[in-house]
């Protein structure tokens, strides 16, 4: 077991590992440390704790010092004057007419290095434009691309569902998001209701997605045969999953709404297709 503490560097990034001793310290104090970037100020947001040496990710560096008022008053400026990089080196890049997008830019501490991250298509020959902003910028230039989500999270927006995206308002790390999901809880499968604004999935598909493992595990899927109190061989035509209700019909076409307690599953049907009435939140076989 290691002694750790937990160093957030963005208001809500994702959190590194640092050895605290000789320290004590506290949420929300501020410390010096040295990352692959350079010197970086960074804030406590998970307290000094014990950790399994084997779950770390990197190797374990130490906390350098307690930050000043007088580095996080550095840290500041740094930051507004990588915000006002931003037009020029945008301008630099069309110059070039390179097939990327700025998506943000940073500083580090000790002004060594300027870190400009970017989005694109595929690899960028940026030699040459590494040489005009060295020149123009008068210091060190590092160029690092970063995936659509990470972009997204760097610039902030506005989601599908009227409030500021996830990634950008409280997730820390990207969960994992697959289509199965979005099929698992009936989702109209197109991209304009399941993609969010970096045009992959969005990161809420998977809030919910253990409550529908475990649903559908207790409850038919379209095209089973089930008992109900009305019926001993009637055929599931949709579910609710949020409702825990279950409709059915039988041969004389009675159709009918039960909840799933009432419903006893008789027979499996394992090839079935289901979409979504877009209407309801029921899921209807075909």
């Amino acid at each position: 077991m290691v002694r750790v503490v937990g160093i957030g560097f963005k208001e809500v990034g994702k959190i590194y590992w640092f050895n605290p001793d000789p320290f004590k310290l506290n949420i929300n104090d501020h410390v010096i440390v040295e990352t692959i970037r350079g010197l970086e100020l960074g804030k406590v947001v998970e307290p000094i704790k014990e950790i399994d040496e084997s779950s770390l990710e990197h190797e374990l560096k130490k906390v350098i010092r307690l930050a000043t008022k007088k580095d996080i008053e550095i840290n500041l400026v740094n930051e507004k004057k990588a915000e006002e990089a931003i037009p020029l080196i945008k301008a630099i890049i069309s110059s070039r007419e390179l097939d990327m997008k700025i998506v943000g830019s940073e500083y580090t501490l000790d002004a060594s290095k300027l870190i400009i991250y970017y989005n694109a298509e595929g690899r960028v020959d940026f030699r040459e434009l590494v040489k005009d902003l060295a020149a123009e910028f008068k210091i060190r230039i590092e160029l690092r691309q970063i995936g659509q989500r990470e972009g997204a999270k760097m610039i902030g927006a506005i989601g599908t569902c009227g409030r500021e995206v996830c990634c950008k308002k409280h997730l820390r790390e990207f969960d994992l998001v697959t289509m199965k999901m979005a099929k698992d809880q009936g989702m109209a499968l197109s991209s304009g209701k399941i993609t969010g604004v970096c045009g992959k999935l969005m990161c809420c598909i998977s809030y919910e997605n253990d409550y529908y493992v475990e649903v559908r595990k207790r409850m038919p899927n379209v095209g089973d045969i089930v008992e109900t109190p009305s019926c001993s061989d009637c055929k599931v035509i949709s579910v609710d999953y949020i409702r825990e209700m279950v409709k059915t019909t039988s041969k004389d076409e009675v159709f009918e709404n039960w909840n799933n307690s009432d419903v006893k599953r008789v027979k499996k049907n394992k090839n079935v297709e289901v979409e979504v009435n877009g209407s309801s939140s029921w899921v209807v076989g075909l």
